[in-house]
């Protein structure tokens, strides 16, 4: 961050612990990865007593299985909440550095404390404020478990955690019963988000991680010529009203996040050891682009880590900007159309709110002081960068001017759904669906519920075929603007790039998405006969159809019928 910047605070309920939210970015170049030796000082303060002596601790009880409470003094509970915190840490450096390695640092941490029950006691306290310490762990662990795709363990969290929440409730007749209730409520729906579900034969929900795989991103052809750009950072923004979330991470920003992230290589020889250095011999290979997590930030607050992140952008380096917010249109036209007269995206305005009235409401007249328009991030162009816009003003992005001349490419979602598939947005957006997940949000426009495993495996082989003609499609076009090439020798952006064109033509063939503003766009405007309606694009979805049996959802002759 910008030295002597404030860190924000985002508004979140005062019983779930803030896990996803913005943490100050750490140097890039590091000398060590043991996480002792990081911040080291900050997290004296934050145990209270040095971080060596509850590592040394841990270490020596993962050595002898048995409790300590007569060598240093400490309840089970106590040695519990050290281990809580420590996985905390490393969630928050998984936060800084977007390693995954990370997260599962944290679940073996979290999943001690569970199989070992160090909070076994802590029910027959009198004191509430250490149930509430108890219910605190298994929020964060809860979140944890989502982020690795653990959902068996996530369901079996929060069971146990209803079940400690009514113990709780009942024993204290507290106040904040409601929302803790609401917690469970909010995770159950994010379990629930995906519209589709992948079986097994025995009709158990097979878990689909939809992290970068080695085979994910379209391979570079012989040939292309494509720019060298690498994705470095990337802004995750959600301020979506009445979409599914938990603790401060929306469904959209859920999926946003595991769209810019590696699938993890040899997780069970990486997690033998806490702070485990990588092996000399492993692949060299980039490292996941480090991301700051927004959920709902003001203007201020977006405007501090927009500013901090361009600042350190390395060279040759892209930063990414993806906004899933409430659109904000013009109040009215004028004389002069320019960055600032087409509206925008919504920022958190809640401190701006008197006696229950919103202030911006007051003046009509003047343009909306918590939008987000397209003029806001003229200066931010300076360097390269990748926006993606998944909102009902999506369109109000398509306005931009390249004052600069560095590559810039905005991806931008439908402004509106068909009838039938509006009522599915508090689950997520289709737009950012189909990034994340092009084969379930294709099966979920096509009226697809459930899937077998064989099946989906099938059609996950053909859509990677699809992708690989679609990089051909763009790299050979003759007409194509250069920023999309420019953007196109990274793997995270190509894929995102490939997703976008698929998804595009998918929804122009559908015979329910018949309006033009049912169809995702692009600034600069893609060559729509050699990418998004090409008919060589258009009979490959049809045989995916075919193969799903969905075909009839589909025009035969798409060009013909517009």
């Amino acid at each position: 961050m910008v030295r002597g910047a404030r860190q924000p605070q985002q508004p979140r309920s005062r019983l779930a612990p803030r896990l996803t939210g913005t943490v100050e970015k750490p140097p890039r170049k590091r000398k060590s990865r043991d996480l002792p030796q990081y911040g080291q000082k900050q997290w004296q303060s934050y145990f209270g007593r040095t971080f060596d002596v509850y590592t040394k601790l841990w270490k020596f009880q993962q050595q002898h299985r048995q409790v300590l409470d007569n060598r240093y003094g400490l309840k089970r509970w106590q040695i519990g909440e050290i281990a809580s915190k420590i996985g905390q840490l490393y969630y928050h450096y998984y936060l800084r550095t977007s390693e995954t390695s990370y997260l599962n640092e944290a679940f073996s941490f979290y999943s001690a404390i569970r199989q070992r029950s160090y909070y076994s006691q802590v029910n027959k306290e009198d004191r509430p404020e250490l149930v509430v310490k108890k219910l605190r762990y298994y929020a964060r662990f809860i979140v944890v478990c989502l982020l690795l795709n653990k959902m068996d363990v996530v369901k079996d969290l929060v069971k146990e955690l209803s079940d400690e929440i009514e113990d709780y409730t009942h024993r204290f007749n507290t106040e904040d019963q409601v929302e803790w209730n609401l917690v469970l409520q909010e995770v159950a729906a994010f379990i629930e988000a995906d519209p589709v579900m992948v079986l097994n034969d025995d009709n158990t929900i097979v878990i689909t991680s939809n992290r970068l795989a080695e085979t994910g991103a379209p391979l570079l052809e012989q040939g292309m010529i494509v720019g060298q750009l690498s994705l470095a950072d990337a802004l995750i923004i959600g301020n979506c009203n009445n979409q599914v979330k938990f603790s401060e991470l929306t469904v959209d920003m859920f999926r946003m996040l595991q769209a810019l992230e590696r699938e993890p290589m040899n997780l069970a020889s990486q997690m033998n050891k806490p702070g485990m250095q990588e092996s000399a011999d492993k692949p060299t290979r980039r490292e996941n682009p480090h991301k700051y997590l927004l959920y709902k930030p003001t203007f201020s607050q977006l405007y501090t880590f927009l500013a901090a992140s361009f600042k350190e952008l390395p060279a040759n380096s892209v930063l990414l900007i993806y906004l899933s917010a409430t659109g904000v249109f013009p109040t009215g036209r004028s004389d002069s159309e320019g960055p600032y007269d087409f509206g925008g995206v919504l920022t958190n305005s809640n401190r701006d709110i008197i006696n229950g009235d919103a202030i911006h409401k007051r003046n009509q007249s003047h343009k909306e002081m918590h939008c987000l328009h397209p003029g806001d991030l003229y200066p931010f162009t300076r360097k390269p960068l990748f926006i993606i816009v998944d909102s009902s003003n999506s369109v109000a992005y398509k306005n931009f001017t390249n004052l600069f001349g560095q590559p810039l490419v905005c991806l931008l979602s439908p402004t509106a759904y068909p009838k039938a598939l509006q009522d599915q947005s508090q689950r997520g957006s289709l737009f950012t669906l189909f990034l994340n997940n092009p084969l379930m949000a294709f099966l979920f426009v096509s009226g697809l519920s459930s899937m077998r495993r064989g099946l989906w495996e099938k059609c996950q082989e053909y859509l990677r075929k699809i992708n690989r003609d679609i990089a051909q499609l763009l790299t050979h076009s003759r007409s194509i603007d250069q920023a999309f090439l420019q953007f196109f020798g990274d793997e995270f952006l190509r894929l995102l790039l490939t997703r976008f064109v698929f998804c595009s033509a998918t929804m122009r063939m559908h015979k329910i998405f018949r309006e033009t503003r049912n169809y995702p766009e692009s600034y600069p405007q893609l060559p729509r006969d050699e990418t998004v309606e090409n008919p060589h694009l258009q009979k490959h979805i049809l045989e995916l159809a075919s193969i799903l049996d969905v075909r009839n959802v589909f025009f035969e002759n798409t060009i013909d019928d517009y």
